[in-house]
C-alpha cells in the first residue's frame, strides 16, 4: 500500500462538500467566508471542507488547525474527479471517502483513475 502524505485524515468522521462549482482563485480567506456566509457554519471548528472547480479537475480541502488554515490542493493532470451526486447544497463523506475521491474513485461505483507514469513536466 502506498504511504501519501499531506492527505486529510482517513479516520475523519464528517468530511463536508460544497457542492457549487468555487471560483479556485480563492484563497483560504475566500472559502472560510463561503463557509461561514452560505453554509452557516463556524470556519474554524475542526471540520474539513472540500470545494471543486467548474470542470471538476482541481480539488481545494480547508480546515482550521489550531492557529491558522490549511490548505489542500490537488490538480488532475488529465481526469476529472468524480463528484458525488446530491440534491443538497452540502454533502457529509467521511475521510476515508473523501481518500478515495482524491485517488481518483467514482465513490458510487468504487472505480478508480487510471494511474499515469510521466518522464518529464515538459
Amino acid at each position: 500500500m502506498k504511504v501519501y502524505t499531506l492527505r486529510p485524515d482517513v479516520s475523519l468522521t464528517q468530511v463536508y462538500v460544497y457542492r457549487d462549482p468555487i471560483d479556485f482563485r480563492k484563497g483560504h480567506r475566500g472559502l472560510s467566508a463561503i463557509v461561514e456566509q452560505e453554509l452557516g457554519h463556524s470556519p474554524f471548528s475542526d471540520l474539513l471542507y472540500v470545494f471543486g472547480n467548474r470542470d471538476r479537475s482541481k480539488i481545494k480541502c480547508l480546515f482550521w488547525e489550531d492557529n491558522g488554515f490549511v490548505l489542500y490542493y490537488k490538480a488532475l493532470s488529465e481526469d476529472k474527479f468524480h463528484w458525488p451526486q446530491s440534491h443538497d447544497e452540502l454533502l457529509i463523506l467521511s475521510g476515508e471517502q473523501l481518500n478515495w475521491l482524491l485517488d481518483g474513485y467514482d465513490i458510487s461505483l468504487m472505480k478508480p483513475h487510471r494511474k499515469l507514469l510521466y518522464e518529464s513536466v515538459c
